[in-house]
């Protein structure tokens, strides 16, 4: 099994660790430390031996803070995490505040005193938080100071894990799309229209992207942790671990890109003197920008350069996405066809599900690696945003709830991330209302229409308003972009209430998944992968407008749908998904799994 359901933190390590870690700052005259989630790659997924937040604190969520002072705590979530924190970390250690709703930086303003010393690690902060936490630290007269070591690290000591060191392999061509010379070649010619001489790169997914290599350094992505230094002519300086640099990578790379050493770096970068230097303070720490900045160079802060184009998925990328997800759909629809028959005589725990569904998958026979670890909450459990499974946390199904399952698949034409939350016995009329909500939104979302240049912001609400004309919402966004054999969360777009300036562009894919919570009871989501389509006229129209295709393909479940909430369009509207589910996934079934299919995606 790929997945495991053992706790790698408990609420014991905020007492145990936080003595260490005061003793550390002390050593450095700190009064108080900033815990950022990210690492130096500003990952959201961390490799154990990078995840300092859950060693401080026991959280394990994929996005948080932590402020240690001597004498206090605080930890930082968001609302997908107000449930999962309260489990996970003690709350007499710590303070459990809002991330979002006046954050770190409105902590600091009320909490630090003047003439404090409080410690940050320039690795671990992008130059932009950082300075939002440096006019908070001043407003309460205290100071921002960088520790010359983690105090944190230097607590951990010999009991952290290794630094990771997978190999990393080409990506072939016939998944890719596009040579890695002629992508250094746009992506130079990007930067000579923006006045820089070189960039610096350091997300993990920009390195893979742009030299078609994967690696695994990152859980349930194929991401090779480095760095990079490209010029404008198109050549590279690819800064990697030489335990990651298989036989084959040096010929693969070419001769236009040098591998060098990661401690060779910041030479490199004194080596950048004199020059334009585009670096992406959204995606790189401070330590990149006092380290040019120091050596001479003048930094140009903007995105990533490749961001926009890894975001925008070219033909040959879309196909194989679209043959993933087909996959990908006939191993769900073999998950959905057990859970539905297995669970009147012997509903499963969750953590069987995870099995199980990972069994189908595997049987593919293209599984690389899960997209993340599968969401498998029956009843209240459903209710926690990003619930895990765990040997403690463990529930049966019980007739009359609902599981909620969310799952995603890595494979080399494509990552898939679905969910579908599935009745166990009867649903209750709320919970057919409820879904049926979510539902509209879904639908709502899918079937939109656009004019070039809209953003993410501007749909988000399509997803909700069926639910907040209820009196309703849900505590999360309602759409991320999607790798390709990448990150299941990848940037520049979103869909959410958050604003965002960028427009959504052909070959850009998204996730479409309103949800809803009832805290202690169940939870509701519906997730499918969009990818947007080029503008096209609509008769009778004076403007071509963007659209969705749907690439996701699985059944949604009937048995909770409230029909008489749905209009005729709508009903038609999934009744033509569930045609599609049929046309493509029926064929790679047989017996009892085929009839079940035609069963659960008839007409409504």
């Amino acid at each position: 099994m790929r997945q495991t359901f053992d706790e790698t933190t408990d609420p014991s390590f905020g007492p145990k660790h936080l003595p260490l870690i005061r003793a550390a700052m002390a050593e450095q005259g700190l009064d108080a430390l900033l815990v950022p989630h990210e690492d130096e790659h500003q990952n959201e997924y961390l490799p154990a031996a990078n995840d300092r937040l859950g060693w401080a604190t026991g959280f394990t969520g994929s996005a948080g803070a932590a402020v240690i002072f001597q004498d206090k705590a605080a930890i930082f979530v968001d609302g997908r995490y107000t449930l999962q924190v309260r489990d996970q970390v003690d709350p007499a250690t710590f303070e459990i505040r809002d991330l979002v709703d006046g954050g770190v930086s409105g902590y600091l303003e009320t909490a630090a005193q003047p003439g404090q010393q409080i410690g940050y690690d320039p690795r671990l902060h992008s130059p932009d938080a950082l300075a939002r936490l440096k006019a908070a630290a001043a407003k309460a007269g205290a100071e921002l100071k960088p520790a010359p070591l983690n105090p944190l690290d230097a607590a951990w000591g010999e009991a952290r894990p290794a630094q990771p060191s997978a190999p990393v392999v080409p990506h072939p061509l016939e998944y890719a799309g596009e040579e890695s010379a002629a992508k250094r070649k746009r992506v130079g010619e990007a930067l000579t229209a923006q006045g820089a001489k070189a960039a610096v790169l350091t997300a993990p997914s920009s390195l893979a992207w742009l030299f078609n290599i994967r690696g695994g350094d990152v859980i349930r992505s194929p991401l090779p942790l480095g760095q990079a230094i490209l010029a404008a002519d198109g050549t590279a300086q690819l800064f990697l671990d030489p335990r990651k640099v298989t036989p084959e990578l040096p010929a693969w790379l070419g001769n236009e890109v040098t591998l060098e050493r990661p401690e060779d770096l910041a030479q490199a970068l004194a080596g950048l003197k004199g020059q334009t230097v585009l670096v992406d303070p959204a995606q790189s720490s401070a330590w990149y920008f006092d380290t040019l900045a120091a050596g001479g160079a003048q930094v140009l802060r903007a995105e990533d350069p490749c961001t926009l184009p890894r975001a925008c998925k070219n033909p040959v990328e879309l196909e194989g996405t679209r043959r993933a997800h087909a996959r990908d759909g006939a191993a769900l629809t073999r998950f959905l066809h057990w859970l539905e028959t297995t669970s009147p005589t012997s509903p499963p725990d969750e953590i069987t599900a995870v099995r199980q569904l990972e069994a189908f998958r595997e049987a593919t026979g293209a599984l690389k690696d899960l997209s993340f670890d599968t969401i498998a909450g029956t009843a209240g459990n459903g209710a926690i945003v990003h619930y895990r499974p765990t040997e403690r946390l463990n529930k049966r199904a019980e007739p009359g709830t609902l599981m909620l399952i969310d799952s995603g698949a890595q494979y080399l034409d494509g990552t898939t991330d679905v969910t579908r939350t599935v009745a166990i016995g009867e649903p209750t009329q709320e919970m057919r209302e409820r879904f049926t909500l979510v539902l509209k939104g879904h639908l709502a979302l899918a079937r939109a229409r656009f004019p070039v240049g809209t953003t993410g912001s501007a749909l988000d609400v399509l997803a909700r308003h069926a639910l907040w004309a209820h009196g309703l919402d849900y505590d999360h966004g309602t759409g991320h972009g999607v790798g390709s054999y990448l990150g299941v969360h990848e940037g520049p777009q979103r869909i959410s209430k958050a604003p965002n300036s960028v427009a959504l562009k052909p070959g850009m894919i998204l996730s479409n998944e309103p949800g809803y919570y009832k805290e202690g009871a169940y939870g509701i989501r519906i997730e499918n992968l969009e990818v947007v389509t080029e503008p096209a006229a609509i008769p009778g129209g004076e403007r071509p407008m963007h659209g969705f295709e749907t690439l996701t393909l699985a059944p949604i479940d009937r048995r909770c749908i409230a029909r008489d909430l749905l209009t005729e369009a709508e009903r038609t509207q999934l009744d033509a998904y569930h045609a599609r589910v049929r046309a493509v996934i029926g064929p790679q079934l047989d017996g009892e799994a085929r009839t079940w299919l035609d069963a659960a995606t008839a007409p409504i």
